[in-house]
């Protein structure tokens, strides 16, 4: 099975779009590691292509708060504004049903789907130490997760826990074969708002048969997603981290 992984939309229809004809073709089943919503100025048509299109979505705390289902006190007054402003804008349809999106992790084909950590699914991910903690309560050898918004993850190969790394500004897929004496958790990167330095959408495709995983990335139409959230009337610097993928 060929999977397409994205994780943290953000509403940026753009940024979506333009992942979802360069993977065309080379997937057979779509999942998604939440935050679908938040940011960004398109989030009814981002909630619909998934809905249309991705067969397993765990939901991501800005999906949380963009539905009022969590507290915005614990956001930062950009990502607060922002959260109201999708609350008024998705429709009542769009809005339950990411209203009712479930927590992950998720199994799917021997690999858990998750938003943050698989014992918190709003914790950060960020560094070996971390990682390693997560380690332990992974139900199978290799899991998808998001939140961080930076694309790579993490290896334990028995002794250690190892960053993934991965090369900016590259036009070719970054292949990865999944060793199963070790344990894996893919970070896919952030398709609407990158924050590892590179601004293009960030995705992953996994094969399931062959065991490779491929870090993706696309260019997309910075420029009218910016116009898009200035006019909307959400916070601008929205906006221009986008040209920056921080």
């Amino acid at each position: 099975m060929r999977y397409l992984i994205l994780s943290d939309l953000h509403a940026n229809w753009e940024a979506l779009e333009a992942v979802a004809r360069d993977a065309a073709g080379r997937y057979d089943r779509a999942l998604c590691c939440g935050d679908l919503v938040g940011y960004g100025a398109d989030p009814n048509a981002v909630v619909e292509w998934v809905r249309a299109n991705c067969s397993i979505v765990v939901r991501g705390n800005h999906d949380k708060a963009c539905t009022g289902q969590d507290d915005l006190e614990w956001f930062n007054p950009v990502a607060r504004a922002a959260a109201i402003w999708t609350q008024t804008h998705l429709t009542p349809e769009n809005a339950d049903w990411t209203r009712a999106l479930p927590q992950g992790p998720i199994v799917e084909g021997g690999f858990q789907v998750l938003h943050g950590s698989p014992f918190d699914e709003d914790e950060y991910v960020l560094a070996p130490e971390e990682a390693g903690q997560a380690f332990e309560y992974l139900e199978y050898r290799l899991a998808f997760f998001g939140h961080t918004h930076v694309q790579g993850g993490f290896i334990w190969n028995h002794a250690r826990v190892e960053t993934i790394l991965c090369a900016h500004g590259g036009g070719d897929p970054q292949d990865m074969e999944i060793d199963p004496e070790c344990a894996y958790l893919i970070n896919p990167g952030s398709v609407g708002q990158p924050r590892d330095g590179d601004p293009r959408s960030a995705y992953a495709l996994y094969d399931s048969d062959s065991h490779v995983v491929s870090y993706c990335r696309s260019s997309y139409d910075v420029s009218r997603a910016q116009k898009k959230i200035r006019d909307s009337g959400l916070p601008p610097i929205l906006a221009d981290r986008l040209s920056l993928g921080r």
